[in-house]
């Protein structure tokens, strides 16, 4: 596996990552079409598409929850779907967790943001569920998520798996930007 330069040289609260494809030519415009023009049938596709990246099928496999990122209340009402549930579903249906991690405040979107200002406004975005979050302890947990940007979402929703107890994370996302490090 590789890794940016962004990454090597700055610890995550992820162990692993993955991703499908580059955030490019065409995928830029499928995900849009995904996520912003309600099309969850992509999903599917899009499923696939991660499934068939290298490493992927061993992680799912040795993964004890898939953890679809949350979206707040408000986006999920605007949007009509969660685009990161439809994907874990699509991963590996029978392990899907929805109910221990929570997107407990509404943030402005993190596209068109500066990595500072996506790293405080993800502050106390997310928290565990309290009646499930010892679902999370000691397990292997993968996060998907269908963009990685900055990883500051990403990196936001692991520390509070981790500090839950989840003994290992893996971030899963269909496409990562490219950054040119």
């Amino acid at each position: 596996m590789t890794s940016c330069k962004t990454c090597a040289k700055t610890p995550t609260d992820w162990d692993q990552a993955f991703a499908a494809v580059d955030y490019g030519y065409p995928w830029d415009r499928l995900i849009a079409d995904f996520k912003f023009r309600g099309n969850p049938a992509w999903a599917r596709y899009f499923a696939a598409v991660m499934r068939s990246a290298p490493w992927v099928e061993p992680a799912l496999e040795a993964a004890d929850w898939v953890v679809p990122m949350p979206l707040s209340r408000e986006r999920l009402r605007d949007r009509g779907f969660n685009q990161s549930s439809l994907l874990a579903k699509q991963l590996y249906p029978a392990k899907v967790q929805e109910t221990s991690l929570l997107r407990v405040i509404h943030t402005p979107a993190q596209s068109g943001l500066p990595r500072q200002q996506r790293l405080h406004n993800l502050q106390h975005a997310f928290a565990m569920e309290p009646l499930n979050a010892a679902a999370i302890e000691g397990k292997r947990v993968i996060l998907v998520d269908d963009v990685m940007t900055s990883g500051a979402t990403l990196g936001a929703a692991s520390q509070v798996l981790r500090r839950a107890g989840a003994k290992h994370i893996s971030a899963m996302v269909f496409a990562r930007t490219v950054t040119g490090d």
